[in-house]
């Protein structure tokens, strides 16, 4: 049994994040939810409440409340891999009108990358 390497691993998860990425600018959560684990959470901050739980939440958001914005911007800043772990920082703007900031944590199960929990920031308007 071979085992990858650190850039396959890293690019298997850059993959992942990919599909998060599109997912968003397209307004379509049917194409992200392949990089979610069935059971992943999401939380962030409104206002100075804590908001988020299932993953779902993110859906209904994407699906209702975003549009499509083919201006997104997406730049992975870093990605950190110890064996099945790995964390990840991503900075997007212009996905429908907003600028985030999301960091997940993913796990490699059964030869596979998905994402297991996000938090994220809105950043404030320009």
């Amino acid at each position: 049994m071979s085992s990858l390497t650190y850039v396959q691993e890293y690019n298997a998860i850059v993959g992942v994040l990919n599909q998060y990425n599109e997912g968003g600018a397209k307004a379509d959560s049917a194409l992200m939810k392949p990089a979610f684990n069935e059971q992943a959470t999401m939380f962030g901050v409104d206002g100075d409440k804590l908001v988020g739980g299932a993953i779902q939440n993110l859906y209904d958001v994407i699906d209702n409340a975003f549009r499509p914005s083919p201006e997104a911007k997406a730049a992975i800043v870093r990605i950190d891999i110890v064996g099945t772990a790995a964390s990840a920082r991503v900075d997007t703007d212009n996905v429908s009108g907003f600028r985030f900031t999301d960091f997940f944590n993913l796990l490699k199960v059964e030869g596979k990358w998905s994402i297991v929990s996000k938090i994220y920031h809105t950043h404030p308007s320009l």
